[in-house]
């Protein structure tokens, strides 16, 4: 059986109490996830995440800090791999209203007291959904 790895690299873009989410077809079925993608072969973490926010959204994003990686075992729902995601706090310019429909995506800006667990698709960003109402929720 041929094991590896699927390193996905994920940006939380937090402003004005809002968080920037995605939602998108994988597979046809709805998710909705952070903005972020894949690491190609020879990329880091930074390099690739910044490509793909270029790629999805065409925003250029600086990486203020790290926020969290995977620490538990994802095995992926869509091929023969171990998930390993790593997500970064951005921040940039970008417009207040901004809503983006490229590549059958939308990306939008979600109120922050909104976000929990509940409002991802996908296990790992089910966690830092958790995460940042655990964080957040005394801001708000």
């Amino acid at each position: 059986m041929d094991r590896r790895f699927n390193v996905r690299v994920y940006g939380i873009w937090i402003d004005s109490g809002r968080v920037l989410v995605n939602e998108e077809q994988i597979k046809g079925k709805p998710v909705i996830k952070f903005p972020g993608g894949g690491l190609d072969w020879g990329e880091g973490t930074i390099d690739g995440l910044k490509r793909e926010w270029q790629e999805e959204l065409g925003l250029d994003v600086e990486i203020e800090q790290h926020f969290y990686t995977t620490d538990f075992f994802q095995a992926s729902a869509y091929d023969n791999s171990q998930v390993i995601s790593i997500y970064y706090l951005v921040a940039g310019t970008v417009p207040d209203s901004f809503t983006n429909y490229m590549h059958n995506e939308r990306t939008y800006w979600m109120e922050l007291k909104d976000v929990s667990e509940h409002t991802f698709t996908l296990p790992i960003d089910k966690k830092v959904g958790n995460l940042l109402q655990q964080q957040y929720a005394a801001t708000l």
